[in-house]
């Protein structure tokens, strides 16, 4: 989505050149940090907020959630907790399907064997 902006390679906005980028007003980026906890610029000694590529993309997000999909501020919320859930969920790391897998069954069958093996030497 930022990336079809043609936004420069910066590292940091600020809140006005992000207001201006996403057509969002600097009070209502404020009230958002406040809502959604997500969105956490980096504030430095002076106050200034500085934003991340991360946090345009997120505001992105947000902003289209509210306006084009006429989400409520709790339904955005939501939103983002099952979005973050099925993430973790495919995380997970589920052994039997991995690829390698018949080679982990062949290790893991060579390991019974020398089992079987130890056991009868005794």
């Amino acid at each position: 989505m930022i990336e079809s902006l043609n936004i420069s390679d910066k590292e940091y906005w600020t809140i006005g050149e992000i207001s201006e980028i996403t057509k969002v007003p600097k009070y209502t980026l404020r009230y958002w940090e406040s809502e959604f906890k997500l969105l956490s610029p980096i504030r430095k000694g002076n106050g200034r907020r500085l934003y991340k590529k991360d946090d345009v993309e997120l505001i992105f997000n947000i902003r289209d959630l509210l306006y084009n999909k006429r989400y409520t501020i709790e339904g955005v919320k939501k939103y983002f907790v099952y979005e973050k859930r099925n993430r973790q969920k495919q995380l997970k790391l589920d052994i039997p399907n991995l690829p390698e897998s018949e080679v982990l069954k062949e290790i893991q069958g060579d390991l019974q064997q020398v089992l079987k093996l130890l056991k009868g030497v005794h």
